[in-house]
């Protein structure tokens, strides 16, 4: 389950359909991640086709990234089977 966010366009986006904050081109990618990712228990259940699932440097601070197009990717990062930090970044 979805704990915390840190981007408030894709908080709205998730919980109000907003895409007043996010690359509206973006809507379906974020809404099927944001679905899975709410779904998910561990880091691994966000691993599906084309997501390109890997783990951010430093790795001690276990923060995850999938990608949803280009360079833009959600991060966040597993806790006791509820997933924090929800983020939604241009990060290259």
């Amino acid at each position: 389950m979805i704990k915390t966010f840190i981007h408030k366009g894709l908080e709205d986006f998730f919980f109000d359909g907003s895409l007043r904050k996010i690359q509206p081109k973006h809507s379906k990618k974020l809404a099927l991640i944001l679905d899975l990712l709410d779904a998910a228990a561990s880091a691994g259940d966000m691993n599906f086709p084309g997501s390109r699932l890997h783990l951010l440097e430093p790795k001690q601070d276990k923060v995850w990234a999938v990608k949803v197009s280009g360079n833009w990717r959600v991060t966040f990062r597993f806790e006791d089977g509820d997933a924090y930090d929800v983020n939604y970044v241009d990060y290259h």
